[in-house]
C-alpha cells in the first residue's frame, strides 16, 4: 500500500497500453539497476539499453539484466544504433541471434546515425517481426544539420509506414540532450506547430516522444495528458516523472 495514495491521482497498471514511460540504461550495474527497479519498476514500460552499452559488458550480465526487467513486467530492448552497427556489417541475421540468446524480446530499428535507404529500413522492420521480436522504431536523425533536412511530411510518411511495415511505436528522435533536434529547437523547446501537424496524420498511441528533459515532459503532459508516451528518460528522472503524471509536483499540480 502506498502512503497517502488517497491524494494522488490514479494511473493505469501495467501493462499499459498508453502512458508509456521509456527509461534508458547507459551501463547501470545489476544491483544498482535491480534496487531501481524494486522502488519504481512499476512506472517503467520500456528499458533502452542505450546505443552500443550491450557490446560492452559481458553476456552474463546483459542476460541477467535483461531477465531482472522482465520479471517487473518491463519490455528491455536494444538501442537503435547498436542495429545500424549491424546492418553496416551487413551482421543482421547474427544480430537477431544474438539479440534472442541474451534474452530481448524487442529491438530499435533507426538510421539516425547512418543512411538506410527507406525501403531497406521497412524490410529490417519486416525481417525483425518475422525473427519474433517487437519492433520499436525511430525517426530523426543524431546529426542536427541532416535532421533539419527532413520535412514534416517526410517524417509523418516514414513513420506511417514504419507502422504499417509492423512497428508497434514510433519513437521520435530528441537524443540524450533534448535539443536542437526533431520537435525541440536549440532551447530544448517544443515545436507544437510541428507536434500538432504529426498528431493530425498518427494516432498519438503509437508515438513514444523522446522527452529527456523535465520542461519537455511537463509541455507533453499539460498538452496531451498523462497517458502520454515519453522516452529517454534517465534512469535517476523515473519517479520524478511519475509524480508529474499524477500531479503531485507543483508544475502539473491542479492542472490535470
Amino acid at each position: 500500500m502506498k502512503s497517502f495514495e488517497f491524494l494522488s491521482i490514479k494511473r493505469e497498471k501495467k501493462p499499459r497500453t498508453s502512458g508509456l514511460t521509456m527509461v534508458l540504461d547507459k551501463g547501470l550495474g545489476l544491483e544498482t539497476a535491480s534496487s531501481l527497479m524494486d522502488i519504481s519498476g512499476e512506472y517503467v514500460d520500456y528499458l533502452k539499453f542505450g546505443w552500443g552499452t550491450s557490446i560492452v559488458h559481458e553476456q552474463d550480465i546483459i542476460k541477467s539484466k535483461v531477465e531482472m526487467y522482465k520479471s517487473h513486467n518491463i519490455t528491455p530492448y536494444t538501442g537503435g544504433t547498436l542495429f545500424e552497427i549491424a546492418y553496416t556489417k551487413d551482421k543482421l541475421e547474427e544480430f537477431f541471434d544474438e539479440a534472442h540468446n541474451l534474452g530481448f524480446p524487442a529491438i530499435e530499428v533507426s538510421d539516425g546515425s547512418t543512411d538506410i535507404p527507406h525501403e531497406n529500413k521497412l524490410e529490417c522492420i519486416e525481417k525483425a517481426k518475422e525473427s519474433g521480436f517487437e519492433v520499436l522504431s525511430e525517426i530523426g536523425k543524431k546529426n542536427p544539420i541532416l535532421d533539419k533536412e527532413l520535412s514534416i511530411d517526410e517524417r509523418i510518411s516514414n513513420m506511417a509506414d514504419e507502422l504499417n511495415a509492423g512497428s508497434s511505436l514510433i519513437i521520435v528522435e530528441a537524443r540524450e540532450g533534448g535539443k536542437n533536434i526533431g520537435i525541440f529547437d536549440s532551447k530544448g523547446n517544443a515545436k507544437e506547430d510541428e507536434i500538432d501537424t504529426i498528431l493530425n496524420s498518427i494516432k498519438g498511441e503509437k508515438i513514444l516522444w523522446e522527452a529527456p528533459n523535465k520542461n519537455q515532459q511537463v509541455f507533453f503532459i499539460l498538452k496531451l495528458g498523462n497517458t502520454v508516451n515519453l522516452g529517454n528518460i534517465s534512469s535517476d528522472e523515473i519517479t520524478s516523472l511519475e509524480t508529474l503524471r499524477r500531479g503531485l509536483r507543483g508544475d502539473t499540480f491542479g492542472k490535470l
